[in-house]
């Protein structure tokens, strides 16, 4: 008997067939109407196949088919790759448009772009300028303090300069690089207050630091931004306008030792009780848009400000969230002045080309003049599935790019994108997006057999809308503010979809329909590849120098796989609606299989001395002198040598064939009894970096060494025992301390008096002092629970030269001059010495 669906639900809008039957005359009369076979459709995702026909039209309610020819495969990979490339080009673009034609010369009254580079090329002349060095303590003060003499003798009468230069001495802890406690003496900060001629209650910080690392000139890194708070006291100083509040400028002498002169400033200066709100100038690359990265706390009337006066307002409360979570090994001024001082502020920084951020490549004519400037049933049942197909396919794809990143690094080609970034899109993305057609491309022919490709396309994109819609939910829900991102996309994408959906059922998936389709996308994709832009732009010089633990292209693979899951979410439904798919699969496999395979060559060197855009490979080189005393205080072991540290997972791989004596057989050894491996740590990073190399070497004989000694050691009322030391030193040292089985640290003279641990449960100790610092004095409680015979306590100071004379050693300058120009070797030299009590 011939059946005939009269309606269906609107939702569905498809024809159900299992069979057909044409029997007599009738039946060729009248090929439109569809028979139901006896057989029963298979209801659930795993029941069996269903089929579809691909044409024809039902009758009463039943869906209306697009009676034009499927989507060409050609046209639509065409078409998406032209749309993303667009969309690319925009981006860069964008990002290139700094400033304002024009507005690099300043006029009278207005911030002049050349004088800030003056400034800037003056600081960085005087070379690496370390806390403790003369160069840093010294020259740049002196240089500051000169200029800022200059700028308050052209000031306008209506107001009123002061100068301050502070040497604080304090101690803090911070959670930071698995914690530590950090102390500092007579370090160097230059305050500048301009105000009213009358005084001022408020204040506004301006913030930025002027000592880099060692062996880096440090222009990025922070000398341009002292360089634009110089060149803004200039303008705001000569301005004809009187201030309403205080605007004070701190130029910090020591951020690089992690933090510390701006802790000086905001627990100690009179001034910083005037501080309601503050801007802190950072960099994590050379040049490019300044980005703020972080904000608040609350206060949204910073960043109101901030989006009314900036001329090219660029901001993410996604890099905050992320920044924030830890996952980037690295802090700022922000942190202290929002913890200590309870103080909100603007967190900026440069983050284009973080590949020479820290290195020797830090130089001025690398910064633009510009970059300165810029400062139903059924229905239901079929969403469902392709809900799970799609996680199928994401997931499998990440999987896929995991077991090739996983491969690549155990045969030693790791990083090989670090100096051709679009070697890991050819390798990484094409596989992450073959999969993902693959795996839709499957369902399409053995699970969606003959169903319509304009309905399985519209599932698809509610499935896409659907993800989305779970991830606006679960973000708003948390309370993080990147729940707007995905409130983009849901709304621009359901409302291309109203706009395009008649068009579709009309006349099929024509050039029209795919047209309005990408023009309704434009928004969320193209804020889509602003994130994404800044994403690589700051991890991947990053992943060049996270240490020996962390395979590299795992993790790049994991972002490229999330970042094509989230590209390809709403483009998902081009491959139901396309008739094949079989030379885009063929293209991707080609062009993945071809760039693995010139990888696993190595054809593909991961490191450039180019010195137009070098891509270093870092490498610590510290001479040292390591003597071991027992409990009697008796040397019970004493070496010396070369102590070398890769900050990236290929080791010494790469350096072995020009140096041979680095080789595996002088791997370093950890002393299991020593903390932090009985090695002079600069910082606790001991669980990033567990590949060393310990190169025999000849003592080093520093002229000014360090001292450290046991003042006294006392039993406290409460049964602890008390031991104070005292040490005198050069700039940096770090102190190490492990307590014995049956022992704790309860409380020391350092920070707020709670001892924080490092990872692996060893306590570190960050010191720095200025020039002429006193004797530093302090003392640690360890509560005995039990004796041992082996003492209660182990404790090692390192002193790290990281200037004058006492940096070098003829066995250091040899061989760093082995090393090939791809590198950037950062050498000095240190003393460590351990004891037991």
């Amino acid at each position: 008997m011939a059946m005939e669906w009269a309606s269906e639900s609107g939702a569905v809008r498809r024809h159900r067939i299992g069979g057909e039957r044409r029997d007599g005359p009738a039946a060729a009369q009248q090929p439109e109407r569809e028979a139901l076979a006896p057989e029963p459709l298979a209801d659930a995702c795993g029941g069996g196949a269903r089929t579809r026909k691909r044409s024809g039209e039902g009758s009463g309610g039943g869906a209306r088919r697009g009676t034009g020819t499927g989507l060409s495969e050609a046209r639509a990979a065409l078409g998406l790759a032209l749309y993303l490339l667009a969309l690319r080009a925009l981006v860069q673009l964008s990002l290139r448009q700094l400033v304002l034609r024009g507005a690099a010369v300043g006029h009278q009254g207005e911030f002049d772009a050349h004088q800030a580079r003056d400034y800037l090329e003056h600081i960085t002349s005087i070379g690496p300028r370390t806390t403790g060095s003369p160069e840093n303590e010294i020259l740049t003060v002196h240089y500051l303090l000169e200029q800022i003499k200059l700028i308050e003798a052209q000031s306008n009468s209506l107001h009123k300069i002061s100068v301050d230069v502070q040497r604080p001495t304090g101690s803090f802890s911070i959670d930071f690089l698995g914690g530590f406690t950090s102390y500092y003496d007579n370090i160097t900060n230059v305050v500048v207050k301009l105000e009213p001629r009358d005084g001022a209650q408020h204040a506004v910080l301006a913030n930025c630091h002027f000592d880099s690392v060692a062996n880096s000139p440090g222009a990025s890194d922070d000398a341009v931004s002292c360089s634009v708070m110089l060149e803004v006291l200039r303008v705001l100083s000569t301005s004809s306008e009187a201030l309403h509040h205080a605007v004070i400028f701190l130029f910090n002498g020591a951020e690089e030792n992690v933090l510390q002169a701006s802790h000086g400033f905001i627990t100690q200066h009179p001034w910083a009780s005037l501080v309601r709100a503050f801007i802190n100038l950072e960099a994590a690359g050379v040049g490019g848009k300044e980005l703020v990265f972080q904000t608040g706390p609350e206060n949204p009337w910073l960043v109101q400000a901030y989006v009314s006066a900036a001329k090219h307002p660029f901001a993410s409360v996604v890099a905050q969230e992320v920044f924030q979570s830890g996952i980037i090994p690295s802090d700022t001024d922000f942190r202290i002045y929002r913890d200590f001082g309870n103080i909100p502020g603007i967190d900026l920084a440069f983050i284009e080309n973080g590949y020479i951020y820290h290195t020797k490549y830090d130089t001025a004519d690398r910064i633009l003049t510009d970059s300165i400037q810029r400062a139903a049933a059924t229905y239901t049942k079929d969403f469902f599935c392709g809900l799970g197909i799609t996680l199928i396919s994401w997931f499998t794809s990440l999987v896929t790019v995991l077991i090739i990143a996983v491969f690549i690094s155990l045969i030693g080609q790791s990083l090989s994108w670090y100096n051709h970034f679009y070697v890991s899109v050819c390798l990484y993305g094409t596989a992450a997006v073959a999969k993902i057609i693959f795996i839709h491309t499957l369902a399409k022919r053995f699970y969606y057999v003959n169903a319509s490709g304009q309905y399985l396309g519209e599932v698809f994109f509610d499935v896409s809308l659907f993800v989305h819609c779970g991830f606006l939910t679960a973000l708003t829900y948390r309370g993080l503010c990147s729940a707007f991102i995905s409130a983009v996309w849901v709304a621009f994408p359901l409302l291309t979809k109203l706009c395009v959906q008649k068009d579709l059922k009309q006349h099929g998936a024509g050039g029209k329909y795919i047209a309005f389709y990408l023009l309704g996308m434009f928004i969320p994709y193209l804020y889509a590849l602003y994130l994404i832009w800044a994403v690589f732009e700051m991890f991947t010089p990053i992943l060049g120098r996270s240490g020996s633990e962390i395979p590299p292209d795992v993790v790049l693979a994991s972002i490229l796989a999330g970042c094509t899951i989230i590209l390809s979410s709403y483009f998902i439904n081009f491959i139901y609606l396309a008739k094949s798919t079989k030379r885009t699969m063929l293209s991707l496999t080609l062009v993945c299989t071809v760039t693995f395979l010139l990888v696993c060559s190595g054809t593909f060197f991961p490191y450039s001395s180019n010195s137009a855009s070098p891509k270093p490979k870092r490498v610590f080189l510290q001479h040292t002198t390591r003597t071991f005393h027992d409990l009697d205080g008796n040397v019970a072991k004493r070496d010396s040598g070369v102590w070398i540290n890769g900050f990236d997972y290929t080791g010494m791989s790469h350096i072995t064939p020009h140096i041979p004596e680095i080789n595996d057989t002088v791997r370093a050894d950890c002393e299991e009894n020593a903390p932090l491996c009985g090695f002079p740590w600069y910082l606790p990073v001991h669980f990033l970096i567990r590949k060393n190399w310990y190169l025999p070497a000849p003592e080093v004989s520093p002229r000014e060494p360090a001292h450290f000694r046991l003042v006294s050691k006392e039993q406290t009322p409460w049964d602890s025992i008390k031991l104070t030391f005292e040490a005198t030193g050069p700039s940096h040292m770090s102190f190490y301390v492990r307590t014995h089985k049956g022992a704790t640290l309860s409380q020391w003279s350092l920070g707020n008096g709670t001892p924080v641990t490092s990872k692996g449960g060893d306590y570190f100790v960050f010191y720095s002092h200025g020039l002429q610092a006193s004797t530093w004095h302090f003392w640690i409680e360890v509560q005995v629970l039990e004796e041992q015979p082996e003492g209660m306590v182990t404790v090692a100071i390192a002193a790290h030269y990281f200037s004058g004379e006492d940096k070098r050693s003829s066995q250091l300058d040899a061989l760093r001059e082995k090393f090939p120009d791809w590198t950037f070797p950062s050498a000095w030299v240190c003393t460590y010495n351990l004891f037991v009590f």
